[in-house]
């Protein structure tokens, strides 16, 4: 297949400044060019995840000099390539694309991405709008449960566990047979979790969570806690696990520094480690691990790892997705589009 010929500019959301929503307009750039080992992904549609907005406020492992494009992750079609053998694997194929952080990301309408790694071929029967959804959440839940089973954990606590991919997780769990000890903060979230098949789930509000919270980790024996919070809930997930546990940290939506009271680690065994999907895959796989990894998920995006999709919106009116997201970040994702 050859080529397709692109326009010379095209039309991207800019971050200006790591300060959040406020900081983001629309403008037309030129279209870059793939170098070696790259290819050109004409853009479909992105998400807005967690991740997203933790790099939109500067907290998020890296910070690019602005204006900067953001989008962690998104779908689309290769439409040119540079040297390189793989690239020309991809040419025409639809993809799934992840911005690896050293620079710009998705939220445009066409975007370089390493065929080391950043771009992934999607299987014929996942849309480019599941395509879109279906590196960070449904890996990084699959991580999950390889790190439970491989660690011998038959249980998990799970914070953020109304979060789509805490859904997905609970999904997996069910279906690999590991118990889920659910921690939400409102009610509503409990309910949901619950009307899937949750059969543990706490509410952080209550005012007896941390008594519910042990009760429940010394009942199943738990030694194993994934936290996305972060901030005082990270000590209060070590406090109320049995000796020798782990908390894993893999975001930090109280925007606080995971706290806790040292005699927990060096009195009682326990440990704080962190998460984050590249890395781990990167160090715990080699290139055909890491596709057979992939291959896996995908076969799973219409059940266990799929999304829901609560509404989408055009780059134009990228401030007001965004802002739709911070103020409901449960029953299902937004999806962001070159146009509508």
């Amino acid at each position: 297949m050859t080529q397709v010929q692109k326009p010379d500019q095209m039309t991207a959301v800019v971050l200006d400044s790591y300060s959040g929503v406020g900081a983001l307009r629309v403008e037309q750039r030129p279209v870059p060019k793939p170098g070696k080992d790259e290819v050109l992904v004409k853009v479909a549609a992105s998400p807005i995840n967690p991740s997203d907005l933790a790099f939109l406020d500067g907290n998020y492992g890296f910070d690019n000099p602005p204006p900067v494009v953001p989008g962690g992750e998104g779908s689309g079609t290769v439409v040119a390539v540079g040297p390189g053998a793989m690239g020309r694997y991809f040419l025409g194929k639809r993809v799934a694309c992840l911005s690896k952080g050293e620079r710009d990301g998705i939220w445009a309408e066409y975007v370089v991405a390493s065929t080391k790694g950043g771009v992934f071929p999607l299987n014929k029967s996942v849309t480019l709008d599941q395509g879109a959804m279906s590196i960070i959440n449904p890996l990084t839940a699959s991580a999950f449960l390889e790190i439970t089973n491989d660690g011998g954990h038959n249980a998990i606590v799970l914070t953020a566990a109304a979060s789509a991919l805490g859904q997905m997780v609970n999904r997996l769990g069910r279906s690999e047979g590991v118990q889920v000890i659910n921690v939400v903060r409102r009610d509503a979230q409990v309910e949901l979790l619950k009307a899937q098949g949750a059969t543990v789930v706490l509410n952080s509000s209550d005012v007896d969570f941390d008594r519910q919270l042990h009760d429940a980790c010394h009942q199943v024996d738990v030694h194993l806690a994934f936290d996305a919070v972060a901030g005082p809930m990270t000590g209060q997930l070590l406090k109320a696990l049995p000796e020798n546990s782990t908390v894993t940290v893999y975001s930090c939506l109280s925007h606080k520094a995971p706290q806790t009271n040292v005699d927990q680690i060096i009195f009682h065994g326990k440990t704080i480690t962190g998460f984050w999907l590249g890395p781990w895959l990167y160090s715990n796989k080699n290139l055909l691990q890491i596709l057979m990894f992939w291959r896996r998920s995908q076969k799973l995006i219409g059940t266990d790892l799929k999304s829901e999709i609560r509404a989408q919106y055009p780059f134009q009116e990228a401030k007001q997705a965004v802002q739709d997201y911070l103020n409901q970040m449960t029953g299902g994702k937004i999806l962001l589009r070159p146009n509508l």
